[in-house]
């Protein structure tokens, strides 16, 4: 038996994970997805004072409120930030991180760096007006039909304040982890492009690849499930 932790990416919440969950329960795993603060069913909390390491406390609480020990835990997207700086807090903690087309920050990098002058723009702009940034078309994330408006429906906006905020820590001891980073190329997010490259060439990292669109854990659920079961053995 496993520990599983999920960790949703931007404008998600738990509830992106209900095709992977029965699967790792009926293993007989334990798996928590947690739905970080200000987005999901906590969308009420939305506030100018959520910050990365806010969403790094949610997840480190749901570790130590279940007592988890050697958790296999998986940052999906942005959520990449949130398992780093989880790491870097809690090693001992963590058999293996897993980066599900998901941020490799370098320490002192922000969600914003890597991404295009452009996108900053537009993010930076939406935060200053309204304190966090729309949800974007579930089209971006490679999804169509029922699937796109599943997602369009259960988005909900980000928030703001972990745009710009970097994320400090040491290198070394979360590189010391197994590290996984599962790439998502069918078709593959511009935001990301940057971590494909990166995951290649640095040592360490075992990069698997699902011909799949961003959001994996909805378009090819199976495929995720395989390999997180894979993980646990």
């Amino acid at each position: 038996m496993a520990d599983f932790v999920l960790v949703h990416g931007a404008w998600h919440g738990a509830w992106c994970w209900k095709r992977i969950l029965p699967g790792l329960w009926s293993a007989g795993h334990r798996a928590f997805a947690v739905t970080l603060t200000g987005t999901g069913e906590r969308a009420h909390q939305l506030s100018p004072n959520v910050t990365l390491r806010t969403h790094a406390d949610d997840v480190a609480a749901v570790v130590e409120a279940e007592e988890l020990r050697d958790a296999i835990v998986v940052g999906h997207s942005y959520a990449g930030m949130v398992i780093t700086a989880l790491a870097d807090r809690m090693p001992e903690r963590i058999a293996r991180l897993v980066y599900l087309d998901a941020v490799v920050p370098l320490p002192g990098e922000c969600w914003s760096s890597t991404h295009a002058a452009q996108t900053q723009a537009q993010r930076r702009q939406a935060i200053t007006e309204t304190g966090s940034i729309p949800p974007p078309d579930p089209a971006l994330f490679g999804l169509s039909g029922e699937d796109a408006e599943w997602v369009a429906r259960r988005q909900t906006p980000q928030p703001g304040g972990v745009y710009d905020d970097p994320l400090h820590f040491d290198a070394a001891r979360v590189s010391a982890l197994p590290r996984t980073f599962i790439d998502c190329h069918a078709p593959a997010l511009g935001t990301i492009a940057v971590m494909r490259e990166r995951v290649r060439q640095q040592a360490g990292w075992q990069v698997v690849e699902i011909a799949t669109g961003h959001d994996a854990m909805i378009s090819a659920p199976q495929e995720v499930l395989n390999l997180l079961l894979s993980m646990s053995s």
